[in-house]
C-alpha cells in the first residue's frame, strides 16, 4: 500500500471553508421510540435566511427544462431536463416522507471545482426530492444527475431517509477535466444512529452487499488513476483518501457528532482526545482513533430526544465554552466569528458547537410508515439558533406554507413584523446579553410549546386519518395545512411576546420583580425597586486582576 504522510492533509480544502456549515444526525426505525425514522439538519450560514421552502406537485410538458441556480449564492448554472411529474416538497421533505439533509466536508482541493457543471449540492437535494419516492431511489437520482450534468460543489455528506430506511451518502466531484462525482452510500443498520458534521465519515465499505451499500463504479479506480491510493479494494477508505482528517476536521466538525452521540449513547468519552483534535495516525497517515460511523443509543429515542441532540454547547465536556473568560460574566456559550484568531503570532480557536448563532433554519424530520404519507411525515421546523428555537410541526402533506415561514417574507436585510426568523432573532440576540438568566425564560416557553405539539400529535393524526380513510382526502390535506399554519403563526406571536417580556424584565441591566407570573407593582401602581444583581464574583475578580488598584475605593481594605 502506498505510504501516506501527514503532508497529505495539505491537499485538503481549507477547513475554514466548511466549519460554518451544518450538523446532521440520522435515526433508524429500531432506534426510535415510535418506529419512525428521523434525520436532523441545521443550516448554519451567516448569509442564509430562515424560511420554509415549498414546491407543489406538478405535471410538465414533454421537453420541459429546469433552470438551476446555486443554492448558496443564487448564481445561474444552467438547465436540466424536467421529468413528467414532480412531487410536492415542504422544506427538505417531500410528499412521500422522503427527507434529505447535508453537510459540506470540502475534501481534496483539486476536486473542488468542475467547469461546466450544473448540479450544486443544494439543487441536487431539492431536485431529487421532487423526483424520488424512497431513499434508494434518491441515491440513484442524485448519482444520475451528477453523472449527466456534472457536480458543481465540493465534497458533501447527505442524510437520506424514508419511512423504512436511513442512508448516509458521501460524494465528491472529479475536478477539472472530468465530469461527475465519485460516491459511496451506506444504509445505517436498524437500531443504530449515525451523524456527520462537515467531515467525511465513511471509511471502508462492503463491495458486495447491495442491500446495505451502494457506490459509484469508479470510486476506487479514480483514486488509483490519480495516484492517491495503491492498496487493495477491500482496504480502501473513502474519507481517508478523499477527505483526510486534520485538527480542524476533528475539533470543529467531528466533535459535534461526538457531542450529539454522547447525549444518547454511553462509551463516547473514549473519543474525547479525538474530539479535542488530538489525532493518532496509523502507518499510512490515516487517523486511527476516529469514532465509529454509527452507535447504538442507550434507549429508544423520542423526537424530543433528537431535538435535544441538536441543542448542545459541549456542556459538561472539556470543550464547554461557558468555563473561560470568553463566556463573559453571564456564561455565554457562543463566540462571535471568526472561528480562529491570532495572539502574538500564534493561532487559537473558538469551539464550533452544534448550537450556533448563525443558523438560518433547522429541522428534525420524522417519517412514520404506519400512516399515509401526507399524515405520516412531519418536518419539525425551526428558525435561528437550535438551542433557543421552537420546533413546529409541518406535516409533509400541507398544500401551502405558513405566512411566518414563507419565502419572501423578509430577508437578511429586511425586517418584517410577520417573519418568524426575525421574531426568533430578536429573542436570541436579547438573550445573548444576559444569557444565564434570560435563557431560562426562553427555554420555559420553548418547552411549553413543544410539549403541547408532541402531546397533540396523536389527536391531529387521528383527525386527519379519519378524513383520509373516509375519502375526504382534500379535506384532510386542508386540515393539516391549517393546523401547521396555526402552530407556526401562533408560535411566532408567542415569540414576539417573549421578546417584549425580556425587554421589560431585563432593561438596563436590572431584573424586574415578578410574582405569580406577573410583574409586581406597589400599592400606588409603581414598580418596586428592581433586583440589581451586578456581575458574578469571578468576573469582578478578573477585573481586579487586570486593573490592579485603579478601581480601588481609597480608604478600604484595611489600608
Amino acid at each position: 500500500m502506498m505510504k501516506k504522510t501527514f503532508l497529505l492533509l495539505s491537499l485538503m480544502m481549507a477547513t475554514t471553508l466548511s466549519v460554518l456549515a451544518c450538523t446532521n444526525f440520522l435515526v433508524t426505525r429500531g432506534a426510535s421510540a415510535d418506529g419512525s425514522t428521523m434525520i436532523t439538519y441545521a443550516a448554519d450560514s451567516h448569509v442564509l435566511y430562515g424560511e420554509l421552502y415549498f414546491t407543489p406537485a406538478a405535471d410538465h410538458p414533454k421537453g420541459s427544462m429546469v433552470d438551476i441556480y446555486e443554492w448558496d449564492t443564487g448564481t445561474y448554472l444552467g438547465k436540466i431536463k424536467q421529468v413528467p411529474h414532480t412531487y410536492s416538497v415542504v422544506g427538505n421533505m417531500n410528499e412521500h416522507q422522503l427527507a434529505i439533509g447535508e453537510t459540506t466536508f470540502g475534501g481534496r482541493r483539486e476536486l473542488g471545482s468542475q467547469s461546466g457543471a450544473i448540479m450544486d449540492y443544494g439543487s441536487l437535494i431539492y431536485i431529487t426530492l421532487q423526483r424520488a419516492k424512497t431513499a434508494r431511489e434518491a441515491i440513484q437520482v442524485m448519482a444520475d444527475l451528477v453523472e449527466e450534468y456534472g457536480y458543481y460543489s465540493s465534497g458533501e455528506s447527505f442524510s437520506i431517509s424514508d419511512p423504512q430506511e436511513v442512508w448516509i451518502m458521501e460524494l465528491i466531484g472529479k475536478g477539472e477535466g472530468e465530469k461527475g462525482a465519485v460516491w459511496v452510500a451506506l444504509k445505517v443498520p436498524d437500531g443504530y444512529i449515525s451523524g456527520h458534521a462537515n467531515q467525511a465519515r465513511i471509511t471502508t465499505f462492503p463491495m458486495k452487499d447491495p442491500q446495505n451499500c451502494l457506490y459509484s463504479k469508479d470510486v476506487i479506480s479514480f483514486a488509483h488513476e490519480k495516484g492517491w491510493y495503491e492498496g487493495v479494494n477491500k482496504e480502501f477508505s473513502f474519507s481517508d483518501v478523499y477527505a483526510p482528517v486534520d485538527f480542524g476536521a476533528a475539533r470543529f466538525c467531528d466533535a459535534r457528532v461526538w457531542a450529539g452521540f454522547r447525549k444518547v449513547a454511553s462509551g463516547m468519552d473514549v473519543y474525547t482526545d479525538y474530539a479535542l483534535g488530538k489525532i493518532q495516525h496509523d502507518e499510512n497517515g490515516y487517523a486511527s482513533n476516529r469514532m465509529p460511523l454509527w452507535v447504538k443509543p442507550d434507549k429508544l429515542l423520542t423526537v424530543q430526544d433528537v431535538m435535544g441532540m441538536m441543542r448542545d454547547h459541549y456542556q459538561g465536556t472539556p470543550l464547554d465554552m461557558t468555563k473561560d473568560l470568553g463566556a463573559g460574566p453571564y456564561g455565554l456559550p457562543y463566540r462571535w466569528r471568526p472561528l480562529t484568531f491570532e495572539v502574538d503570532s500564534l493561532e487559537y480557536c473558538n469551539e464550533r458547537a452544534i448550537s450556533t448563532q448563525q443558523t438560518g433554519f433547522s429541522f428534525v424530520s420524522q417519517s412514520r410508515g404506519n400512516l399515509p404519507d401526507p399524515i405520516g411525515g412531519i418536518l419539525w421546523f425551526g428558525v435561528d439558533d437550535t438551542y433557543s428555537t421552537c420546533y413546529v410541526p409541518m406535516y409533509c402533506g400541507i398544500t401551502e406554507v405558513p405566512e411566518t415561514f414563507a419565502v419572501g417574507n423578509g430577508d437578511l436585510l429586511t425586517y418584517t413584523e410577520t417573519s418568524a426568523f426575525w421574531a426568533f432573532n430578536l429573542v436570541s440576540n436579547l438573550a445573548y446579553l444576559r444569557y444565564d438568566s434570560m435563557i431560562k425564560d426562553v427555554i420555559k416557553v420553548q418547552q411549553e410549546l413543544e410539549n403541547k405539539f408532541v402531546v397533540n400529535t396523536p389527536a391531529i393524526d387521528a383527525a386527519a386519518l379519519s378524513l383520509w380513510n373516509n375519502g375526504n382526502r382534500e379535506l384532510a390535506l386542508q386540515f393539516l395545512t391549517d393546523y401547521s399554519a396555526n402552530q407556526a403563526n401562533n408560535t411566532t406571536r408567542h415569540w414576539k411576546e417573549l421578546g417584549h417580556y425580556l425587554l421589560v424584565k431585563y432593561k438596563d441591566g436590572n431584573i424586574m420583580k415578578e410574582k405569580d407570573g406577573k410583574f409586581e407593582r406597589t400599592e400606588t401602581g409603581m414598580p418596586p425597586s428592581p433586583d440589581m444583581p451586578g456581575y458574578p464574583q469571578q468576573w469582578y475578580r478578573s477585573i481586579v486582576n487586570q486593573t490592579g488598584d485603579h478601581l480601588k475605593v481609597i480608604g478600604t481594605g484595611g489600608h
